[in-house]
């Protein structure tokens, strides 16, 4: 990323942020005042490094064009190691049009004494875990991010396989087991599926790989799995005990820890504790799931039944790009995953109007795959002038508006818990297609059911081709199950009168 000084630098913060959050890599470039008008209130001077240094790896100020080839191998270095994360060089104006001293000559960074990005295993930490695994009746893995960071899908299903082990998966895990894999249980959290939910509080064993026990996955942490063992595999061992006490940590790489994990764990079937998900995952296809996928046929749309229809029709292996709130949880919820890396959302930091440019992002990354973005009425607007750089670049990425004319999520919130007082939430919107059509970009609405299918087809019918639908939502529509927050992990509300109530 690369921007000028002053309010251009300060735009980033955001985006600064949210990287650390959720451990993305990215090296920020800022333009800055020249070397003898800093601490002068020159115009547009701001003091980058001060303002970025808590949301970065690292933050650091280039004044040399002698220091230019170091700092930029240095930044890509941290960014891209380790637990990956975002880096600035604020590059003082002297620096960047100066001339070096001895001549330009960039070597790649590979080594930093005092940053050890891959730290080595303790074997002796392995075997206890498998230990402690191996005696477990009831053991339950929560797969994060990092599975996923460091490529590792693969032998997750090999240890889960082995060792007859449930995995359920973070927000940003999600993708790290297919969908239809026997042994995913679905996704963790506030929103998350009944049964893993429930079940964290009945393992006697949880096996955390590449996640941080955000709040959203944890409810009260209180009373969060009290019975449980609990084991923490982490690249970044100042998450160990921070939120939940553990019983056994690794610190080092997921695939790393895992891979020496396999021949350590003991083969099993764990058949009846498999069975325990039943009767959970039935409440939830009864009481939550069929009610949002089928409804009458003069009815509005719902959210997950635009989800589902979208995922059935790129057969499952989309990238799923969200926005922040109904729209995200819905997309999390009725997306199907049949490919690794198929899921880019802001989960830390909840930023509205994350989903367009990173929906970008994402279709140029992986050019020759479907990326779907889902996105409501109100974080479309806070980025809307991407929809610039889609025509800039013809970059084929599918909108689907999920238009319900309110911050639908606030709009949950204050309707569950403060008496329906819906304050700053309703919206006056613009007219969505005029505003695509005029970015060259291909637009339609979809008002009924029965338009549903067949624009979805027109849609992704040219996988480089921009396109937006804007759906018509049912405002009243609820994204549940829901933990509410406080709540203990398996207190979930079914609906808005309705307890989960277990056997």
């Amino acid at each position: 990323v690369i921007v000028t000084s002053g309010p251009a630098a300060t735009n980033v913060i955001t985006g600064l942020s949210d990287a650390l959050m959720d451990s993305t890599p990215m090296v920020v470039i800022t333009g800055q005042v020249a070397t003898p008008f800093l601490g002068f209130d020159a115009f547009q001077e701001t003091d980058v490094v001060s303002i970025t240094q808590p949301i970065t790896k690292w933050s650091y100020q280039v004044r040399s064009a002698d220091d230019v080839a170091r700092a930029v191998a240095r930044a890509f270095f941290i960014a891209s190691t380790g637990r990956p994360g975002p880096v600035v060089l604020d590059f003082t104006k002297d620096a960047q049009v100066g001339l070096t001293t001895g001549g330009f000559k960039y070597e790649k960074c590979s080594f930093i004494r005092s940053y050890i990005p891959v730290p080595s295993i303790n074997e002796e930490d392995v075997t206890r875990v498998a230990d402690i695994i191996n005696s477990a009746e009831r053991p339950m893995i929560l797969s994060g991010h990092g599975v996923m960071i460091s490529g590792a899908e693969a032998e997750l299903a090999a240890v889960a396989e082995k060792a007859g082990i449930p995995v359920a998966a973070t927000l940003l895990g999600l993708s790290t087991m297919p969908s239809g894999h026997p042994l995913y249980k679905g996704m963790l959290g506030m929103h998350g599926n009944i049964g893993p939910n429930v079940n964290t509080n009945k393992a006697d064993v949880l096996i955390a790989i590449g996640m941080r026990f955000d709040d959203r996955i944890t409810g009260a942490v209180s009373a969060y799995a009290p019975q449980a063992k609990i084991i923490h595999i982490d690249i970044d061992s100042s998450e160990f005990d921070k939120n939940v006490k553990t019983a056994a940590t690794v610190h080092g790489d997921a695939r790393q820890v895992l891979q020496r994990l396999l021949p350590r764990v003991h083969a099993a079937r764990r058949q009846q504790w498999l069975d325990s998900f039943s009767r959970p995952e039935q409440v939830e296809l009864n009481r939550v799931i069929m009610p949002e996928l089928n409804h009458e046929p003069g009815s509005l749309l719902t959210m997950g039944e635009v989800v589902n229809a979208v995922s059935k029709a790129t057969g499952n292996k989309a990238v799923v790009v969200t926005d922040v709130g109904q729209n995200q949880m819905m997309a999390a919820r009725y997306s199907r995953y049949t490919l690794p890396r198929s899921i880019v959302t802001s989960g830390g930091l909840g930023t509205m109007g994350f989903g367009l440019p990173a929906a970008i992002g994402a279709k140029m990354g992986v050019p020759g795959r479907t990326v779907c973005l889902f996105v409501g009425d109100g974080g479309l607007q806070m980025t809307i002038e991407e929809l610039g750089t889609i025509m800039q670049y013809g970059t084929g990425v599918k909108i689907i508006l999920l238009n319900n004319r309110f911050l639908g999520n606030v709009r949950q919130w204050q309707s569950l818990f403060f008496n329906a007082r819906f304050s700053q939430t309703p919206m006056l919107n613009p007219d969505f297609i005029k505003i695509s059509e005029a970015y060259g970009i291909k637009a339609e609405r979809v008002d009924t059911r029965g338009q549903l299918a067949a624009a979805i087809g027109r849609m992704l019918a040219d996988n480089d081709e921009p396109y937006m639908l804007d759906v018509a939502i049912d405002e009243r529509m609820m994204v549940f199950p829901m933990t509410p927050a406080g709540a203990a992990v398996d207190h979930i509300m079914l609906n808005q009168n309705e307890l989960y109530k277990d056997e």
